[in-house]
């Protein structure tokens, strides 16, 4: 164990509590400290900050360590915060400690030696929040029975132990079970323990956060003297679906107290070693939003690090929405993995949303004959969606399309709150877009509906759009269906409006939530997601709307942004959505391997390369056989694991799917070639579908940008920055504690 990671006792128990009651102490001084570089002193980074970013501090604390130069004596340093010398709390071999008593907002921290000095900004949050994601969805009801109106309760500790039949039952710690009912752990680091398991249930933003960690009661944890069975490695969980709710939820577990519908790995990874955390507002289904699940993890992380201990690395792992969580923020925000595990994936949900826009309308199109102008056969209507069958869309649509609705229901809003077209235009929006306001942008006045108007308001802008898409292009060049039929599918289809309901005209989107989509990356084109290492287990869906493509279509944005995916692994397997019972947990010890072997090397290549280079050569594309098996030796076949298409696929689109608004070229009859042909009076109808041209998928998407990492939607004062701003780079020493040097981003 590092040096780092321990604090002498009475130190910590003295000076720890309240900074005012530190004095001076190794270099002693008057207290100023800030005028080291007018006595000639040079500016250097003495300061690692370990739990957090500084300028991301949040409920008043934060752990931090010096890193003095190898020529500063250990007694020519002193430390001031606010014009307090601290400098004390670092009178111990780690030189590390855990800073109590911040004020709201900036704290001056000031570390100087013989020759250097170094001036530091700790800007404090409140835990309530928000700290990056700008202002806060309201109103806003605690279920926790909390009478705070930002849902604080105590900490809660809840404690477990499993027996030795392999279950997890509920430990009294005033009446705790014999030691012989009691199984043991020995983790990856060759320390056996009894299977005890604290679990640790708090709030900060307004919502719940969970932490588990092997725990034996008899003895204290701290931070910077953690008990020896803690290996310093994080899981973080997360929930499924996609929703928005207006009020605070629960955590997804981080202890698998009884079967899961889906794999679990929770008590492998405690048995491991391993802490395991998750948080309500990273769950996807309690909350769908980019910014606020990034939020809640650094908030977490910071108290899980103050609490617990520094890390090594932190793998995120989920199914569906859960996928959509861990690979969204690891684009959007580097560093806060280093490893994900994404099941039954989802790259995010803007791109998504197009496929399921379209299976809306085209559900509505072939289920009114009279309107389709011509009778379609079930094998014709899924050759242009491009499924076995219809199957898939009706399941999108009854799973996941009332999220787009802002008169939806929404948990924590009741229906006279809930907005209404006619009825109630200001009440509150239960939409995932207007969810995002701060990272979308409010639409601008030259659009405005009557609503809108009325409001003096623009809505969130919606980021999909279908004009110019040629709907079953595949399908007629191919002979599938008719040329007649292919002209009435695009001539009726129609689009929906900022309201989401259907209307004849397609759906144009807003450029300005366009462009926002692209650059927060809400709409995940994985410039940025070549720097965590990935294992996907990839069942067949076969019409249970999650995709197998879609693992494929992360690939395929790794590739179109970085040349390769190296850092992208597929275990496929022949059971619906997650491959195999066993995957998540052979994926989860693989991804150990490697991270572990990540973690060794400290070269100054880039993260991206090492993660390349240090992968184990086993670890690689690989086919499981629904019992536990793997052959490594190659991807599932696509017999076993095949692999279908969106309406936009089928229209054009390529295996990236991140097209959310194409751009034009004129329409083109020789483009159609021999294949299909189309009367003056069909292409005249086309003519007037696409007055400004067809989709030309050769050219980057309309709006298209790369996403930019680290943005933060709030200025000092709180208010909106709509679309975002990156925040300033807070230097190589910030956030030291989340990770493994070799894994340093900051």
């Amino acid at each position: 164990m590092s040096s780092k990671y321990t604090l002498h006792a009475l130190n910590l128990a003295v000076c720890g509590v309240l900074l005012s009651a530190c004095g001076g102490g190794g270099g002693g001084g008057s207290g100023q400290g800030n005028s080291a570089a007018e006595n000639g002193k040079t500016e250097k980074e003495m300061v690692e900050v370990l739990s957090t970013r500084p300028d991301l501090v949040t409920d008043n604390d934060v752990l931090i360590a010096l890193d003095l130069p190898v020529d500063a004596v250990s007694s020519e340093y002193q430390v001031i915060l606010n014009g307090k010398d601290i400098t004390s709390l670092f009178n111990n071999s780690d030189k590390a400690a855990l800073l109590q008593g911040l004020k709201q907002g900036d704290n001056q921290l000031n570390v100087s030696t013989a020759k250097y000095f170094q001036n530091l900004v700790l800007t404090n949050h409140s835990t309530d929040g928000p700290v990056l994601s700008g202002p806060q969805l309201n109103p806003w009801t605690c279920t926790n029975g909390s009478t705070d109106a930002s849902c604080n309760k105590p900490v809660e500790y809840n404690y477990y132990y499993k027996d030795k039949v392999g279950l997890i039952q509920k430990y009294n710690t005033a009446k705790p079970p014999a030691a012989g009912l009691i199984a043991t752990a020995t983790t990856d680091a060759g320390v056996t323990v009894p299977f005890i398991i604290r679990e640790e249930v708090g709030y900060q933003n307004r919502d719940e956060y969970r932490y588990a960690v092997l725990f034996d009661p008899s003895r204290p944890w701290t931070a910077l003297q953690p008990q020896a069975q803690f290996n310093h490695k994080l899981v973080v969980t997360h929930g499924s679906s996609c929703g928005t709710d207006y009020q605070s939820g629960t955590s997804p577990t981080v202890i698998a107290t009884s079967a899961a519908i889906l794999p679990d790995i929770t008590v492998t990874a405690l048995g491991r070693g391993f802490a395991v955390m998750s948080t309500a507002l990273s769950n996807s289904g309690h909350n769908c939003n980019l910014a606020v699940q990034a939020e809640s993890l650094i908030m977490a992380k910071e108290r899980f690090v103050e609490q617990y201990g520094k890390l090594r690395y932190t793998i995120g792992q989920g199914c569906s929405g859960g996928s959509l969580a861990a690979q969204w923020v690891a684009n959007a925000y580097p560093g806060i993995y280093q490893g994900i595990l994404p099941t039954c994936s989802f790259p995010d949900a803007w791109s998504t949303a197009s496929q399921f826009a379209d299976y809306h309308l085209m559900i509505n199109y072939f289920s009114k004959p009279l309107q389709t102008g011509a009778l379609w056969a079930e094998w014709e209507i899924a050759h242009v969606e491009g499924h076995v069958s219809q199957l898939n869309s009706y399941i999108s649509e009854l799973a996941q399309f009332e999220v787009a609705r802002p008169d939806g229901a929404c948990n924590g809003i009741s229906e006279s709150q809930r907005y209404h077209p006619v009825n109630h235009p200001a009440g509150v929006r239960c939409s995932i877009t207007d969810a995002a306001i701060n990272m979308l942008a409010p639409r601008s006045e030259q659009i405005w509906s009557d609503n809108e108007k009325r409001l003096g308001r623009g809505f969130a802008g919606l980021p999909i759009d279908n004009v110019g898409v040629q709907y079953g292009l595949d399908s007629v060049m191919n002979g599938v269906i008719s040329a007649e039929k292919f002209v009435l599918l695009n001539e009726r289809l129609g689009g929906v409006n900022i309201d989401i309901k259907d209307v004849p005209q397609r759906l144009e989107a807003n450029e300005g939530a366009l462009r926002n989509a692209y650059r927060t990356g809400l709409i995940n084109v994985a410039n940025h997601l070549d720097k965590v290492a990935i294992i996907d287990c990839r069942g067949p869906d076969e019409g249970l709307f999650h995709d197998a493509y879609r693992a494929f279509a992360v690939r395929a944005r790794l590739e179109k942004a970085h040349g390769n995916y190296n850092n992208h692994v597929i275990y496929g397997g022949i059971l619906a959505l997650v491959a195999d019972p066993k995957c998540l947990e052979i994926s989860f010890t693989d991804m150990d391997r490697w991270l572990t072997q990540v973690e060794k090397d400290n070269s100054a290549v880039p993260l991206a390369e090492k993660l390349t280079r240090n992968k184990p050569a086993d670890i690689k594309d690989s086919c499981m056989n629904g019992v536990g098996g793997i052959d490594r030796s190659k991807l599932c076949s696509t017999t076993l694991l095949p692999v279908h298409r969106t309406p936009r696929m089928v229209a054009g689109d390529s295996m990236t799917t991140y097209a959310n608004k194409c751009q034009l070229k004129p329409l083109n009859t020789s483009d159609y070639g021999n294949k299909v042909r189309f009367t003056d009076t069909q292409l005249q109808r086309l003519k007037a579908v696409f007055p400004d041209g067809v989709c030309d998928y050769t050219k980057a998407p309309v709006g298209f940008s790369q996403t930019e990492a680290w943005l933060s939607y709030q200025d000092r004062q709180g208010r909106v920055i709509y679309g975002g701003q990156p925040l300033p780079s807070m230097g190589s020493k910030s956030a030291r504690g989340w990770a493994s040097g070799a894994f340093h981003l900051f």
